[in-house]
């Protein structure tokens, strides 16, 4: 699938006239709880050549193909992705820090990490992972039966929030690191025995709500709503960002 991938992303470079500078997995394969279904999410960012970005009128700022059962692929215009950066879009920060990569300039992409403590802000950030997490757990996760998935759709984004709380930092993309923080045995056995059902599954997977992972969830959510207005708000300027997206469209 990768050779597939990669072909793709020059056809897009070819057909749209543009450079992509990072390409990478966005989805549960990156996150670590992939399906033997589960579709491939690439998400890259991409410059134009420096004429467009000198023009009256905005083009489009995003590229992609059209999605399907296997393949989603789309990616951001540079100027709209560090737009993203500057609110610490919580998404851009974990594409990143993605285990699968599948293009990139080495020099932007380490430039881009180097920056990411300089503008993360964590009461941002934090609220951003609160409300994923709050919202699948409200919507996904209260029926008699309930799709597999959604557990890891909630757990993933509540144990982000609870990192930036403790840690006061960028938290990991992948699963894996983000569940360290739970001390409780019990509640990582039983998303170990999740975990275990779910590689095997299809996306589509039913099964009945696992009360103790409820409770867990609803109670660390509350900690976070409470713990989260106590976190640093930061506002940065734009001029470490203004250099990155005028060297790239030059280059």
């Amino acid at each position: 699938m990768t050779e597939t991938i990669l072909q793709k992303l020059l056809e897009l470079e070819q057909s749209e006239n543009i450079k992509i500078l990072y390409a990478c997995e966005s989805g549960s394969r990156a996150w670590g709880f992939a399906s033997p279904d589960s579709d491939f999410d690439v998400r890259f960012i991409y410059t134009r050549p420096a004429d467009d970005y000198l023009s009256i009128a905005d083009g489009p700022d995003t590229v992609g193909l059209p999605v399907d059962e296997v393949l989603d692929i789309g990616g951001w215009d540079i100027k709209k992705a560090l737009k993203l950066f500057l609110k610490s879009n919580g998404p851009l920060y974990e594409w990143l820090q993605s285990p699968i990569v599948y293009r990139q300039y080495p020099a932007f992409a380490a430039e881009m990490r180097r920056l990411m403590p300089v503008y993360f802000s964590l009461r941002s950030a934090a609220n951003h992972y609160l409300s994923m997490a709050y919202n699948t757990f409200r919507d996904d996760l209260q029926s008699d039966q309930v799709k597999m998935k959604r557990y890891f759709y909630a757990l993933r984004p509540v144990l982000a929030c609870l990192w930036i709380i403790e840690r006061q930092s960028v938290p990991p993309m992948e699963f894996q690191h983000l569940r360290v923080l739970i001390t409780d045995s019990k509640v990582q056995n039983s998303i170990d025995e999740l975990m275990e059902q779910k590689l095997l599954a299809n996306e589509k997977a039913m099964i009945t709500p696992v009360a103790l992972l409820n409770d867990w969830l609803a109670t660390t959510l509350a900690l976070c709503r409470i713990q989260i207005p106590l976190l640093p708000s930061l506002k940065q300027q734009t001029d470490k960002l203004d250099q990155v997206f005028r060297k790239y469209i030059k280059s």
